[in-house]
């Protein structure tokens, strides 16, 4: 598959995944918004939360790929949000707020910006020097063949080695046959 093609698809998982994320988000926030009647910004701040766990697990596994460092990996994570999650609450806040939007449509934009800014960090930055560096099932099983058919092979070498080592032996015994005294010859009557 060419590079170009791989990007493509690579860019429709992270939509796919960053959509079912946003559902996540939208669902959390609503159980938490509409029946718990928590303040505005924790129900945000929890879906958020909730989100960017879904979101970030499936996206280095399928998307990315990456066998990278996990903890690392998700602490590059933590440090986007610690920059982009003050600046979404303020700004659903302003336009929730101060210039009376709808909260959804509010929350929908901050997903929007999110969406592309996340893409482009966990693309370039997260994940730019591990992707594809994990390995499928079905590599990591074949892999797995490959050494055991590696290891039988060197057992039979080796057997084949000692084979022909012990029949080598049994050629030179027979050709030259061992140092043990003769046996003493009759004597002829003396």
């Amino acid at each position: 598959m060419s590079q170009k093609k791989k990007e493509l698809l690579r860019s429709l998982k992270f939509v796919g995944f960053s959509i079912s994320a946003g559902v996540i988000q939208v669902i959390v926030f609503t159980l938490l918004n509409e029946i718990l009647k928590l303040d505005y910004w924790v129900s945000y701040l929890i879906a958020l939360v909730c989100s960017v766990l879904w979101n970030f697990t499936f996206n280095r596994k399928f998307t990315f790929k990456s066998a990278a460092n996990v903890p690392v990996a998700m602490l590059k994570v933590v440090a986007f949000y610690v920059v982009f999650t003050p600046f979404s609450v303020w700004f659903e806040d302003f336009l929730t707020v101060k210039c009376g939007w709808n909260e959804y449509l509010a929350t929908g934009l901050n997903m929007l910006i999110n969406f592309v800014l996340e893409f482009l960090y966990q693309r370039f930055f997260v994940f730019g020097k591990s992707i594809d560096t994990a390995k499928s099932r079905k590599e990591k099983r074949l892999e797995k063949q490959l050494e055991e058919q590696k290891r039988q092979e060197m057992l039979q070498q080796e057997m084949a080695e000692q084979e022909a080592q012990q029949e080598l032996q049994h050629d030179m015994q027979e050709d030259f046959p061992s140092d043990a005294p003769d046996e003493p010859e009759p004597d002829g009557g003396n």
